[in-house]
């Protein structure tokens, strides 16, 4: 405690001197250009500890950039030949304004230590190449005249997308540091389309072309159409034999033929149409092509897609009394023959797709197509949005056909006489939703059926204020109807305290029954509690 407070009393000596002369008696010498801002005795201790050696921490709480690389052990700090020592073994100061904290032999640095190994054609680069602000992404880093941080590893931090990412943008899954071309380390063997026979001998140019894209040369490598041989070859037959090349040929050579290409299929007792066209010799012909096959089913050649959903006293129909030869996902089978199974097709279900039914499920890798114990009820296929709100009274077995048509959902057909509530008036052009389906003070859209009083008040607001309230209840039918809210239909003026005669009785309402505001709601006076002339007439 001595020791600093006589350090405190010195520094207070120095301060009243106030002579330039007095602090160069204390300071080794000048900062560098870089640490000018910390010139001044009053900024000693933001490098130095007071009476100790410059800290390491203090350093890198301002050189934040290089604190975060050393943090995360990357970078040539964090290397082993540098972790571990003080600042100023490598970086001192007060040295001369004009003096270079940061100097090392680049031609002997070892790169290595960076995290980066500088190999191939890297290795004959200048610092200078790779080391300057276009590649450095940190704003704050590339406002620096000069740093050696900011770069990271990856190869399109220096180097253009010549791909237009249309590839990896790992660089190195195809090229190699000695040279960009030819790409080494790329295997075609390795990619969707395999070179093989007269391919491996194409140059890469004839498949992969080369344009401008973006203004830009580009060579496309990546969506090269390779779905049949004419992608890329003419079709020397015109589109005679269909385009799948490969029946008759082989990539070792186009005059090398596998097949019998002049062989008139028609002319046997199975005719190729639709898909059968396109299906190689091989597919059905498992041995010689003279073999006989079985061809009077479909299921002779095709496994039971549907595996025995149709099957009757353990016979499947025949592929053909529902789809054609043009493709599975084309079917013949139509509405009648719908309807005379077990459920029928009425209203929307009509205009409803098979898919909106039938659901395709994948299990363990096979596509299955659901057509029979699909469901026969409403609630089966259909959201049952009312759930037990509705009593089984009038909703009994969940049967949406008690209110509800397959025409057109919103019809709505319910006898609301049988309800201890029967619609007349207004009320008869109202839809359940108004009713039934209320909105909660949370935004909830909330159903109620059961129980819901038939009280005005309760879905209507009482906009006179509770002033016709008896017994806590507000009787809207005392006044008005069911067919019009206004005018107040039932409504006498000379059954109340005060009948109308003479020329009161041609004077409009709102001349005496005036707007009232209480607790921000205005509503109109009518429980007027004094007739006197003088409270109308002045």
């Amino acid at each position: 405690m001595k020791l600093r407070e006589g350090h405190i009393y010195f520094i207070i000596f120095l301060v009243l001197m106030g002579s330039y002369h007095g602090f160069a008696q204390i300071s080794p010498g000048e900062l560098a250009k870089v640490h000018t801002q910390l010139e001044g005795m009053t900024n000693c201790t933001k490098c130095h500890i007071l009476g100790k050696k410059v800290s390491n921490q203090k350093c890198l709480d301002c050189h934040t950039e290089l604190k975060a690389r050393v943090v995360l052990k990357k970078g040539y700090h964090a290397s082993s030949d540098i972790a571990g020592k003080e600042c100023v073994t490598c970086h001192s100061d007060h040295h001369g304004l004009n003096f270079q904290i940061i100097r090392f032999v680049k031609e002997k640095f070892n790169h290595s230590l960076t995290g980066f190994n500088l190999t191939g054609a890297h290795a004959k680069k200048l610092c200078i190449d790779c080391h300057k602000p276009e590649f450095i992404k940190d704003q704050k880093i590339k406002k620096k005249k000069f740093t050696y941080l900011g770069l990271n590893t990856t190869c399109l931090t220096c180097h253009a997308d010549y791909h237009q990412q249309t590839l990896s943008s790992n660089c190195t899954d195809c090229h190699v540091a000695e040279a960009f071309k030819p790409a080494k380390n790329f295997d075609h063997g390795k990619a969707k389309f395999q070179l093989a026979g007269k391919h491996q001998q194409v140059a890469c140019v004839l498949c992969h072309k080369t344009g401008v894209q973006n203004g830009q040369k580009f060579q496309e490598f990546k969506g090269v159409r390779f779905d049949n041989c004419s992608s890329c070859h003419k079709d020397a037959h015109n589109g005679k034999f269909g385009t799948n090349c490969t029946q008759c040929h082989s990539e070792q050579s186009f005059s090398i033929i596998k097949g019998a290409q002049n062989f008139d299929h028609n002319k046997t007792d199975f005719i190729l149409e639709g898909k059968h066209l396109k299906v190689t010799c091989n597919a059905c012909h498992k041995t010689k092509l003279t073999n006989a096959l079985k061809f009077g089913r479909c299921v002779d050649c095709h496994a039971d897609y549907h595996k025995t959903q149709f099957e009757k006293q353990g016979v499947s129909p025949d592929c053909s009394q529902c789809h054609t030869v043009n493709g599975f996902n084309e079917f013949t089978f139509t509405i009648e023959q719908h309807n005379a199974g077990a459920f029928r097709l009425k209203g929307a279900h009509l205009a409803t797709p098979c898919f909106a039914c039938h659901k395709k499920e994948i299990t363990r890798g096979d596509t299955n197509w659901h057509f029979r114990e699909i469901g026969k009820r409403c609630v089966d296929c259909h959201t049952n949005i009312h759930q037990t709100i509705i009593s089984d009274k009038f909703y009994p077995d969940a049967g949406c056909e008690n209110c509800h048509n397959e025409s057109k959902w919103n019809s709505i057909a319910f006898d609301h006489k049988t309800t201890s509530f029967e619609l007349a008036g207004a009320h008869t052009k109202k839809t359940c939703r108004d009713c039934h389906f209320r909105k909660g003070s949370d935004g909830t859209v909330r159903q109620q059926f059961n129980g819901l009083p038939t009280r005005c008040a309760y879905c209507h607001n009482d906009m006179h204020a509770n002033q016709f309230e008896q017994n806590g209840e507000t009787d809207c039918s005392r006044c008005h109807d069911l067919v019009l809210f206004k005018p107040a239909a039932k409504f006498d003026h000379n059954k109340t305290l005060f009948p109308l005669d003479g020329r009161h009785k041609d004077v409009a309402c709102i001349k005496c029954h005036k707007v009232k505001q209480e607790k921000d709601i205005a509503f109109v006076l009518y429980k007027i509690k004094e007739f006197k002339c003088e409270n109308c007439h002045h």
